[in-house]
């Protein structure tokens, strides 16, 4: 055979048709080389579902006389990309595996509302143990049949596309799972059909098995899943999960990455997934140049994010996975008045240039069991009993809501090219995430995310919900995302203040836990009329209302903040920002109220 191994035709029946009527069970038989017959699924199934006493997946044939025709277009390729993380299972405040068609009705258009335009769509490709969060699959070509039926995500993909929203796919091509009756694994009784034999087959940490990428046929079997997911489905681009692990022989484990360029280039790469990932990247941009790749890189492989022509690995956006890890790290360790404005600007701005970062403040592996969400590190054992209007406003609760806005939008207006939000953190969901599991005794009661938090006016997550809702329109209208990298011009230290400007908006941030500022002193580029945008201590979002939004302020040709002159304490620590283009001759004086982030507008100039 020119390609492959062997191959089986099975003629068409009189009428013309398939003579495997639609909703078969099927089986592959294969007698391996040491005279056993092994019953498997076939690795391209497109549907395998398991019966409630069975411990293993069947494949069923999925050939409907009448299959989902899409009627909606693809949106255009976005210049702002603000994705909403989500599971498709969890995404119900019941307590069961929620369906597509929950989420088509339910659930995109709350995403629509809250101005997100990218959905990311985990555990999707099939996968035997739910609670492997999607990452084990099993079945490739499959979509998960626990929350329905292959047209139902079909359905689900067309309505996302009616409401302008892109769907991306959290794709898992670096490493599969180990099941070998309903997977992959041993699939014609050898341990190297589709994987590395030997130890260099097996991941020692997610104890799963890792492509051999040097393989033409793994090659084939791979290219082919990425374009059967978008043209069968609709799919407009792919999150690559696991991109560290397939990029070293090491696979990250033990490792840390400082930016030397040492720990980039050598033998420890693999060269073969590095080739593979390009070539991945090369064909979706050949066929399809309107999707998306994003990849889950921690460490920072340099020119990951630059075109395959320039010697780059192809993809449009890599996770800026250091940002919640800092934001973690202070919240556990300092105390608010210890917090280093240099080091939080430093780590939402140190990416690589020209390559596309996606900031977040968490996502789905902070919302786990086991770890924290910021809004539970910030509010704790409280959320349960004090997030009700009808209780007094406690300090734990007062400062968690503060910091939960400020956080997300500095880290939305400066941390990256696009932004990320994994589903119920935008409104501080107060639980983990825990699928059901032995250790749980099976309970779904953590595998939900309680939307209807958000609608009863009695408590405060609709103030979270409210600001995260009004930063994504903001970012909308103003496309601060697609704009280039913020100019910061303050890092004051013992003020706790940051401040910079992107996409024609001023940003200001008082971090400070109890010290306001009256007539502040802020640098601009640009002199004329600024009015207040968005404000995080507005009433609207649980804040103390200490802002007058029919304020004017109005810049003063005073140069500031880059000339030694124009400091004002003489005893305060400031972290200047040079620019060799432009110094500030202007200035505006603003009132900062605590824990406070503000937005403004020249309104001088037009949209």
């Amino acid at each position: 055979m020119e390609y492959g191994k062997w191959e089986l035709f099975i003629p068409p029946g009189q009428d013309g048709c398939s003579p495997v009527p639609h909703g078969s069970k099927l089986k592959v038989v294969i007698r391996a080389q040491n005279g056993e017959l092994l019953y498997r699924i076939s690795p391209w199934a497109r549907y395998v579902v398991r019966d409630e006493d069975k411990v293993n997946y069947d494949w069923v044939h999925w050939n409907p006389p009448q299959s989902y025709i899409h009627k909606h277009p693809s949106p255009k390729r976005l210049k702002s990309l603000r994705i909403y993380e989500s599971h498709v299972g969890i995404a119900s405040p019941e307590g069961k595996v929620a369906s597509y068609k929950n989420f088509t009705y339910n659930v995109l258009p709350r995403i629509k509302d809250l101005g997100y335009n990218c959905v990311q769509l985990m555990a999707i490709m099939e996968h035997a143990y739910y609670a492997s969060f999607g990452y084990q699959v099993t079945s490739f070509f499959a979509a998960s049949s626990r929350y329905g039926t292959p047209d139902d995500l079909k359905e689900m993909i067309d309505v996302a596309h009616s409401m302008g929203i892109t769907v991306l796919l959290d794709v898992v091509h670096s490493h599969a799972s180990k099941n070998s009756e309903d997977g992959l694994n041993k699939f014609d009784g050898s341990d190297s059909c589709f994987f590395h034999s030997g130890p260099r087959g097996t991941h020692q940490l997610w104890d799963s098995r890792l492509f051999d990428y040097a393989n033409w046929e793994v090659l084939r079997f791979l290219l082919s899943n990425l374009r059967m997911w978008i043209a069968d489905y609709g799919f407009d681009g792919f999150r690559f999960d696991g991109v560290t692990s397939m990029l070293y022989h090491h696979h990250g484990i033990g490792t840390g990455f400082s930016g030397d360029y040492n720990e980039y280039f050598g033998l420890h790469v693999d060269e073969d997934a590095l080739c593979y990932l390009m070539l991945a990247n090369h064909m979706i941009n050949f066929l399809h140049p309107e999707c998306i790749t994003i990849a889950e890189d921690v460490s920072g492989m340099p020119a990951l994010c630059r075109p395959v022509a320039e010697g780059g690995g192809g993809f449009d956006y890599r996770l800026a996975m250091a940002i919640p890890d800092k934001w973690i790290q202070i919240i556990k360790e300092l105390k608010d008045e210890d917090w280093n404005m240099g080091n939080i600007v430093h780590t939402l701005t140190n990416r690589r240039h020209e390559e596309k970062y996606i900031a977040y403040a968490e996502s789905h592996d902070q919302a786990l069991v086991g770890d924290k969400t910021l809004a539970f590190r910030l509010m704790d054992a409280e959320m349960y009993t004090n997030m009700s209007v009808l209780s007094p406003l406690t300090p734990v609760i007062d400062r968690g809501i503060q910091l939960h806005k400020m956080i997300r939008l500095i880290t939305h207006a400066l941390g990256g090219e696009s932004y990320l939000n994994f589903m119920g953190n935008e409104f501080g969901h107060p639980e983990w995430l825990d699928f059901p599991r032995k250790g749980n005794n099976e309970s779904y009661h953590y595998a939900r995310r309680q939307f209807n938090l958000t609608e009863d006016h009695l408590l405060r997550y609709r103030f979270l919900n409210a600001f995260d809702r009004d930063m994504n329109k903001l970012e909308e209208r103003f496309g601060w995302l697609a704009s280039p990298q913020a100019y910061v011009s303050e890092k004051h230290e013992s003020n706790k203040v940051i401040a910079f400007e992107r996409a024609g908006l001023i940003f200001i941030f008082n971090f400070h836990p109890y010290q306001s500022y009256v007539d502040y002193r802020v640098g601009i580029e640009t002199p004329g009329k600024y009015k207040i945008l968005l404000d995080s201590d507005a009433a609207e979002y649980g804040g103390h209302q200490r802002l007058d939004h029919s304020t004017e302020y109005f810049s003063e040709e005073y140069p500031h903040n880059y000339r030694p002159n124009s400091l004002m304490q003489s005893n305060s620590q400031t972290t200047f920002s040079q620019h060799p283009r432009r110094c500030h001759k202007h200035h505006i004086e603003v009132y900062i109220p605590s824990r406070v982030a503000i937005v403004l507008q020249n309104t001088d100039i037009p949209e």
